[in-house]
């Protein structure tokens, strides 16, 4: 969904600070912060409000005029300075502590060629070397000069009032919706989910290249389906744990599960090509379904990529795991095809349905229950399981409250089998059930 806000980009060469500033002032949205280049390659955006005024702030990577043979540096230029172009007002950051460089002098010259209204933030100004640089900044020739440390939240009043000085009219055509469904693309490295971002969206929102750890960040956009939104999440890809080594990919990795554990829904991608699943994959599945209680869809990509031979040893992998892949929904794609990609959406709102329905009242539920343990009575030893009551107490997830007589004799096995119960009863395909159970017959 296209914002009627205004647009603020922050822009600067790399490590001068941006994406510090980007979490100072966002509140929802957190960019990936080290102290090396090109942490950000993708771009991040939050919408901010401030003093009455609402916008939409943009991190990008760091922005350079040159070519690079490098294919996710150049694409990482590229999406900078595409936003740039869309910018409606600019925030020029650069480094206090080190002065004026050529690399600043060229991003000045590019935003008066361009004609872009900017205010020049100097970060990182608490030190005593920045205080005696300062006057180096008049060579920019942009007005207004901010003076900053978005490390330690200095300045940042004065300059979200110049921002909102600086920003244009623009009318808000019309409020903006609540997001219904929170989706989020799963998986191993370079399984596709940012093509399949990209497909969804119709745009290239996420950068794409062969080469595994491009996304770094989970990046997040609206879509509209029957006009309702839903958000859409890209994560960066999870390997296995002991290949997990670096400080920047563990903070990806813990990215992309938070992104999980806020979500509601699932996309798991695998690469059919591959021939099999992975225990990585399987351990997210699990992870998604099981702990976190988030519907799941698993999507088979790279179909145009996929012989006889191959389908059929994935489907010989999955077998392995009927017992699980029978409750979820699965579809074959290819994101280079377009196979079945216009099947996605729809998919998902038939399970968003499914895990925010109410399956029905206390009576009916626990008359469900005691009917099956008369037909299949449970035993713990000699002693027989009994359910008192049964009610639905929430929605997405589908959680049922049991009042039984022993807490301690329904283990996993036996709130299986009430799962079970209640999967051949109701559409709960892709849906996770959970279960709380008390003691006692009162409600």
């Amino acid at each position: 969904m296209k914002s009627s806000y205004p647009t603020v980009v922050i822009v600067g060469r790399t490590n001068v600070g941006k994406s510090t500033l980007f979490n100072r002032l966002s509140v929802d949205i957190k960019s990936l912060t080290l102290d090396y280049h090109g942490v950000t390659r993708d771009f991040l955006r939050d919408t901010i409000s401030w003093q009455g005024r609402t916008f939409d702030l943009v991190d990008t990577g760091g922005v350079s005029l040159h070519k690079t043979e490098d294919e996710l540096t150049e694409k990482s230029r590229q999406v900078a300075l595409s936003m740039l172009e869309k910018a409606d007002l600019v925030l020029f950051v650069c480094d206090g502590t080190v002065g004026v460089l050529p690399e600043d002098l060229a991003i000045a010259k590019l935003l008066h060629k361009m004609g872009k209204k900017a205010i020049l933030v100097v970060n990182k100004s608490d030190t005593l070397l920045a205080q005696e640089r300062q006057y180096e900044f008049a060579r920019l020739r942009h007005q207004p000069v901010i003076v900053i440390s978005a490390q330690h939240g200095v300045g940042i009043a004065d300059l979200l009032e110049a921002i909102v000085a600086a920003l244009p009219e623009k009318n808000v055509e019309h409020e903006e919706q609540k997001v219904r469904c929170r989706v989020v693309l799963l998986g191993k490295p370079n399984v596709g989910k940012s093509s399949l971002m990209n497909v969804l969206l119709k745009q290239e929102r996420s950068i794409v290249a062969d080469q595994p750890g491009t996304t770094r960040e989970p990046i997040s956009e609206r879509i509209t389906f029957h006009q309702e939104d839903m958000l859409i999440t890209d994560t960066p890809g999870i390997r296995k744990k002991h290949t997990v080594t670096e400080k920047l990919e563990t903070m990806m990795v813990g990215r992309a599960l938070r992104s999980v554990e806020e979500s509601d829904l699932v996309l798991l991608l695998i690469d059919a090509h591959e021939g099999r699943i992975s225990d990585q994959e399987l351990k997210l599945a699990f992870y998604a379904f099981e702990r976190q209680y988030k519907a799941l869809i698993v999507l088979r990509n790279k179909q145009d990529l996929v012989d006889e031979d191959l389908k059929e040893s994935l489907d010989y992998s999955l077998s392995e795991y009927e017992f699980f892949v029978k409750k979820i929904e699965t579809l074959s794609i290819s994101c280079i095809t377009g196979k079945n990609v216009g099947k996605i959406l729809p998919l998902v709102d038939q399970v968003w349905h499914r895990y925010t329905q109410q399956l029905s009242d206390e009576r009916e539920l626990t008359l469900l229950f005691q009917q099956a343990l008369i037909e299949r009575p449970l035993f713990h030893q000699s002693e027989k399981l009994e359910i008192f009551k049964a009610r639905q107490v929430a929605t997405g997830p589908v959680t049922i409250a049991l009042r039984v007589n022993k807490v301690q004799w329904f283990g996993d096995s036996q709130l299986a089998f009430f799962e079970g119960i209640l999967r051949a009863k109701f559409d709960l395909k892709s849906v996770p059930v959970k279960f709380v159970v008390r003691r006692g017959a009162i409600v």
